[in-house]
């Protein structure tokens, strides 16, 4: 069951601690065989995924569920605090899957990662590392709104820990920055969480903070407006959408290498997720009189991200606005909201988490053999570590979405289908393609090629750092070239965010959106997809 899963991250983490103070090197392998044993379960569900059928699924009877509806790999419900509600309602479905995979994927590139970097206190960082995890696929399976909010919290504090204890030099002042921002803007969710909770008991009579129960449930309201905003601001600030995003610059700077990949190739996601899980299915009509707000601020962050990424010297720094950019096609392909622009969104999920995690690990590993992270101060690394160059070129190129490579995939359905719904914008967003292509070249060029001044004698990667990374191309490769198993996955899932959407639709919005913006059947149900 999915709480076996999140029970065995935070078990393996106190293991981690406790052992952490007999055998320095025992907590490593702790977070690697917990990591790996929650991976192979979870691997056995991909068929059953691939062979869902392509269309809106009937109602799912389980234990103790009335008919929750779509199609669940893996659904459970227990009591918790049955005064108000409350429970602890988990599912999987082809959406959380993919991340899921993901996160314990880049768990196992984290500690890889950290293998020789963590010299003090290895149990308690191992501990907070597997904690951070553990919340993170509390938030990809929660379907009770409170308990989402209890992992959303649970993510949090272990992170902080990890910046302020673990970080660099100006750590302190990172950490507290990360958690100022997300602990304020979470504080706003809640409110809007137990608004809803309030509105469906003014409507049946009873507390619930079932998914289920409040879908469409912001739209019947005219407080609706307030309180998807609650929504909007935490999502975003986690994404991070401009300008709510000064935090991420210090964070990943400050941040171990771990705390890096787990923050830029997870932790962003979970915004994005619950953008498309909950914003939106929440508030159908929000698509209407909120839609091209939020599309433009996805363009502004896609611009002005790339632009200061431009002036950045230090090289974490440079890749932390790249992510920035990045995101900035994640919010503007949900509020496209149709099946090209979701399918390119989750995939942009997908291949952004490989591709910035192998960009953080490349950032770390040169910073643990050089000691500075200035771009001024290297030059000329290709001729020294041919092999770090290699793999530090592959990424670039997959960061500028060249095509071949996952990226492209993703950050062309983003634009097709958010053309159908609004070409100007788009237009615009699309400069964001050739600001990537700068970017990467700068990383490339200003560490990589002229003449090598310092660092001889530097070390090449190891067997260990290249089959990490490998690993991580291998997906980059098989998104680029063969989408279409991830795709198929997927469509399930996003066929039925999009039904609840357009059932929860009054008839005046409904008739007011795009034709573009509502559920394609073709690509859903065996038809014609991309």
């Amino acid at each position: 069951m999915i709480s076996w899963l999140i029970s065995l991250l935070l078990g393996a983490g106190l293991l981690a601690w406790g052992l952490g103070r007999l055998h320095p090197q025992a907590p490593r392998w702790v977070a690697l065989g917990a990591l790996a044993l929650a991976l192979l379960w979870l691997v056995p569900l991909l068929p059953d995924a691939l062979e869902a059928p392509m269309a809106v699924l009937p109602a799912f009877g389980g234990d103790g569920l009335d008919g929750a509806p779509g199609h669940w790999l893996l659904l459970e419900q227990k009591a918790w605090i049955p005064r108000f509600g409350i429970s602890l309602l988990l599912g999987l479905d082809g959406l959380s899957l993919c991340l899921v995979l993901l996160t314990l994927l880049l768990g196992l590139v984290a500690v890889a990662a950290s293998w020789t970097e963590i010299d003090q206190r290895e149990g308690l960082f191992y501990a907070n590392l597997l904690w951070t995890l553990a919340g993170v696929i509390g938030v990809f399976c929660a379907l009770d709104l409170f308990l989402f909010f209890f992992f959303w919290e649970l993510m949090l504090i272990p992170m902080v820990l990890l910046i302020g204890i673990w970080g660099h030099e100006q750590r302190h002042f990172a950490a507290l920055k990360f958690f100022l921002f997300t602990q304020a803007s979470s504080l706003l969710m809640l409110l809007a969480i137990l608004g809803l909770a309030l509105l469906y008991y003014r409507e049946s009579g009873v507390y619930s903070f079932s998914y289920f129960d409040l879908l469409g449930s912001g739209s019947r309201a005219p407080e609706g407006p307030w309180l998807m905003l609650g929504f909007f601001i935490a999502l975003v600030v986690k994404l991070p959408a401009v300008p709510l995003h000064t935090w991420l610059p210090d964070a990943h700077t400050q941040a171990p290498t771990a705390g890096s990949i787990i923050l830029a190739g997870v932790l962003l996601k979970t915004g994005a997720y619950g953008l498309i899980r909950f914003l939106i299915p929440l508030f159908p009509d929000s698509l209407d009189y909120f839609g091209p707000i939020a599309m433009g601020i996805g363009v502004v962050g896609i611009l002005y991200a790339a632009l200061v990424a431009f002036a950045q010297t230090d090289l974490k720094r440079l890749i932390a606005y790249t992510s920035i950019s990045h995101m900035g096609f994640v919010l503007l392909g949900v509020y496209a909201w149709n099946s090209l622009a979701l399918q390119g969104v989750v995939l942009q999920m997908l291949t952004h988490g490989l591709s910035s995690a192998a960009l953080f690990m490349l950032a770390g590993a040169i910073q643990q053999r050089i000691h500075t992270r200035e771009l001024a101060q290297m030059g000329g690394l290709w001729a020294q570590v041919p092999r770090i160059g290699f793999v530090a070129l592959f990424f670039a190129m997959a960061s500028l979405g060249m095509p071949g490579l996952g990226n492209f995939v993703a950050e062309f359905l983003v634009l097709l289908g958010s053309f159908q719904v609004n070409a100007g914008i788009t237009v615009i967003a699309a400069g964001g393609l050739i600001t990537a292509a700068v970017y990467a070249l700068i990383i490339i060029q200003k560490a990589f090629h002229g003449p090598l001044e310092r660092h001889t004698g530097m070390r090449d990667f190891g067997p260990r750092e290249l089959a990490t990374l490998s690993l991580l191309m291998l997906g980059l490769l098989w998104l680029g070239l063969y989408p279409q198993p991830t795709l198929d996955t997927l469509a399930p899932s996003l066929a039925q965010l999009q039904h609840w959407v357009e059932l929860a639709l009054p008839d005046a919005t409904l008739a007011a959106l795009p034709e573009a913006a509502l559920p394609e059947p073709a690509l859903v149900s065996g038809g014609p997809r991309p």
